[in-house]
């Protein structure tokens, strides 16, 4: 299950501070379809090394088993294209980048756009199924392994190095940005007339930390599922462990989930609709302690639930003071299994915060849950934390960004999302201005980057940021599709955030032509 939950994780001009690497004086200028090396431009303080150029011949593309990350399906019709991978440094830091472009070898093929693809817990991009989708799709499309690797589970190589944790940050996606686009214009001899980024989790994060730190990288940013305000989410995410610790419980995950499904059961037809979700759980005020002194029944044994477990489960649910816990019906089988923290928490404090490979975060109690999650903020919260809430310059640079998050997440709370989106509205004069600009929308159902439930895919999502960019033309509602909790396939719109999806009384449930958008 982890593996699987890992990943779910005008013209564009270059920067005028930028370096133009020539090409050997032998080499042969490239036309548009030849593939092979082509000058780059990157931005000062970054140097490029080689530039490596490799013919695929498309068709049906299959994928090397590749753990931890999820095994891929063959992807078919794929047209022929090629990789063009620059390997960049930045001086004194001493560290290997690799930035790798997947570019249709036929111009006709192009759609004209450039697209950069993020990463997933510890793995900054993922430089082969994610280009060769955008390839398809007709995107000259790019990604960067930042120079930590391709373990998204581990970053214990790379942590104490603090050039590779700046890249990670923030330094290597402004490089792909520039590099990218260079790239593409030199290899069609045209420059890409939009340039996007698309990322889930991490590359959600990624997303964001572009439209705060370099503001005029892309036209538009689909930012799913955001890993964002990132020194309280990667400890606030073991908030659990001091819980369970202090309240002196250890329940098995049949106990815990008895309590979401006594959530699902009194707040699932909040909305009208019985569908085995809760469409907002924020207004789902069940309380934990209405199952203090029941029976569960949990492999063949009966289990009577008490008191302190019931205190808890509300505890995990509100979360630590500052960072908000997982939504009500939704798994605790990550965030909040006993002595098993969650695993991007348990490398952050162990490698990043405490710098201490033998730490063991299972054994945290409130007093240093809470000096643990002061330390990530002051040592991190500059360097990575992704919560800077002005963002003024690319709204003024006419970006457009497009979040959803999924209210079943179960590894990034969905609520972290929705409190940056009201700083935001605090700074930059409320809601109806954001939306100018940036619009989020709360997927019910869908868990983390909506690898179940019913979710918003790619194609609709960018098909509904580039229609914004490039036709003026803002999203109200995005579509989403998908399993149900209760086996029913359901089709329903996602309402651009505060409003919510409501059925119109008529017609089945399950369709979206019965649904408005109300004020939640």
């Amino acid at each position: 299950m982890k593996r699987r939950l890992i990943v779910l994780f005008a013209a564009a001009a270059l920067p005028a501070a930028t370096v133009l690497v020539p090409m050997a004086a032998n080499a042969v200028a490239p036309t548009a379809a030849a593939c092979a090396a082509v000058p780059v431009s990157a931005p000062t303080g970054t140097k490029v090394v080689k530039v490596t150029a490799v013919a695929n011949a498309g068709g049906t593309v299959t994928f090397p088993s590749n753990p931890p990350l999820p095994d891929y399906p063959p992807i078919t019709a794929v047209p022929a294209w090629c990789d063009i991978t620059v390997t960049v440094t930045h001086p004194g830091a001493q560290d290997t980048v690799a930035i790798k472009v997947s570019l249709p070898r036929d111009k006709k093929q192009w759609n004209g756009r450039f697209q950069a693809t993020g990463g997933s817990a510890y793995l900054a991009g993922e430089l082969l199924h994610p280009l060769v989708v955008g390839v398809k799709g007709g995107y000259a499309t790019a990604a960067t392994d930042a120079g930590v690797g391709a373990d998204p589970l581990d970053p214990s190589p790379w942590a104490g190095n603090a050039a590779l944790v700046q890249n990670f940050a923030s330094r290597s996606l402004h490089d792909l940005a520039v590099v990218g686009r260079s790239v593409t214009k030199n290899f069609y001899q045209r420059a890409a007339s939009y340039a996007y980024w698309n990322g889930c989790s991490t590359g959600g994060r990624q997303g964001y930390a572009e439209a705060q730190n370099h503001p005029v990288d892309f036209d538009g940013i689909l930012a799913k599922a955001p890993a964002i305000d990132w020194a309280r989410f990667a400890v606030g995410t073991a908030w659990s462990q001091a819980v369970f610790n202090e309240r002196k419980v250890k329940p098995g995950p049949c106990e815990l989930e008895a309590f979401n499904t006594a959530a699902v059961k009194a707040c699932d037809t909040l909305d009208g609709v019985a569908d085995g979700i809760i469409d907002n759980p924020q207004d789902c005020h069940w309380d934990a302690r209405k199952l203090s002194g029941t029976s569960v029944v949990c492999d063949g044994r009966t289990v009577t639930v008490t008191r302190a477990l019931a205190d808890a489960v509300n505890e995990i649910w509100a979360g630590p003071k500052g960072y908000p816990g997982p939504n009500k019906g939704v798994t605790f089988a990550f965030l909040a299994t006993p002595g098993t923290p969650f695993f991007v928490a348990d490398a952050w404090v162990k490698f990043f915060v405490a710098k201490n490979p033998a730490y063991d975060l299972s054994k945290i109690n409130y007093k240093s849950f809470h000096q643990l999650y002061a330390s990530s903020q002051k040592q991190y919260d500059s360097v990575i934390g992704t919560n800077d809430a002005d963002l003024s310059k690319f709204a003024r640079a006419g970006g457009k960004l497009i979040t959803w998050h999924g209210q079943s997440d179960q590894l990034i709370p969905t609520q972290a999302t929705v409190r940056y989106r009201e700083r935001v509205n605090a700074a930059l004069g409320g809601n109806r201005k954001v939306d100018d600009f940036y619009r989020l929308f709360l997927v019910p159902g869908a868990d983390h980057c909506g690898a179940t439930g019913p979710t918003v895919t790619d194609d609709d999502a960018l098909a509904a940021l580039i229609k914004w960019v490039e036709h003026g033309q803002a999203p109200s509602t995005l579509p989403a599709a998908g399993l149900s909790p209760t086996g029913v396939t359901v089709d329903h719109p996602v309402c651009s955030y505060p409003k919510v999806a409501r059925w119109t009384g008529h017609g089945p449930t399950t369709s979206a032509a019965n649904y408005r958008c109300v004020r939640a």
